[in-house]
């Protein structure tokens, strides 16, 4: 029944990006980072995945997306799709090639987090960063680092315990080759795009991370410090995509260090609550 089930799910998903692709082609002006992100997106998450892209990202009418896209929620939720398109495929990328050994799930974990977090920083953010920043790579790497850092704390929170629990107890789930796999990871994407919302919400807020990005917007920021000053979410290069009128997110002073600290303490510490967590319900070995 199980496997019934999967194979409706995975119909219903092929036909979302099909849809999508024609979306993003046809009608809605994207950046191709952010078209990547979207199919690896509804590819995940399915029919959950392309709703939200409906909500958030989909423009109505031809020339609206600028200003479709300019509530801070919105832009949130291209910053946290950006996030776990990165991660998520750094996990299963490793989740897949480490069935094939015999490490002990502790260890697992571990290579999938640091797998997550190259793919998120090297490939997701820098490598696709670069070009708005002055086509200095190095400089990428380190204006994203601390965004990536904390965002993939709150993801892997969420996707953790999901990947550990349900990987136990549904059989076949580790091996990818079987739907059951790519249905866990689904599942973990998903719960781990929910957990790394809020703190997403609060970096976009302050300029520290870019929200939900269109065409249009300036292609400059270099301007934006990852380590503690940001420039203003009214900036045209940042927020809303350079959005007439658009004040939401405005801050008018630079994060103090000790709150970035906080909250990267804060994300560590409820990544290990996440471990911790799978652990009652599933022995982690190192």
């Amino acid at each position: 029944m199980i496997d019934g089930m999967l194979l409706l799910w995975y119909l219903l998903t092929a036909g979302c990006l099909v849809f999508l692709i024609y979306d993003m082609f046809t009608n809605t002006p994207l950046m191709g980072v952010m078209k990547l992100a979207w199919f690896l997106i509804v590819l995940y998450s399915g029919p959950i995945g392309l709703l939200v892209y409906l909500l958030s990202c989909r423009q109505p009418l031809p020339g609206t997306h600028d200003r479709f896209i300019a509530a801070h929620w919105k832009q949130t939720v291209g910053s946290i799709m950006h996030c776990v398109a990165g991660d998520a495929t750094g996990i299963i990328v490793a989740a897949a090639a480490l069935y094939y050994f015999t490490y002990p799930n502790g260890i697992d974990l571990i290579v999938e987090y640091l797998t997550a977090f190259a793919f998120g920083l090297f490939i997701f953010q820098a490598l696709f960063m670069k070009d708005m920043m002055g086509g200095d790579y190095l400089l990428a790497v380190r204006k994203t680092f601390y965004a990536e850092t904390v965002s993939m704390n709150m993801v892997m929170t969420g996707m953790i315990p999901v990947m550990v629990i349900l990987t136990e107890h549904l059989p076949g789930s580790d091996d990818p080759t079987s739907p059951r796999f790519w249905a866990v990871m689904s599942i973990a994407a998903t719960v781990g795009a929910i957990v790394g919302y809020p703190v997403n919400s609060w970096m976009v807020k302050r300029g520290l991370k870019h929200g939900m990005m269109s065409p249009n917007m300036g292609g400059d920021m270099g301007d934006m410090d990852m380590g503690g000053d940001p420039v203003p979410a009214t900036s045209p290069d940042h927020g809303a995509g350079g959005t007439e009128g658009s004040t939401e997110g405005a801050v008018g002073a630079s994060v103090p260090q000790t709150t970035l600290v906080a909250v990267f303490v804060f994300t560590v510490a409820c990544l290990l609550a996440g471990v911790w967590l799978a652990s009652n319900f599933v022995e982690l070995n190192f």
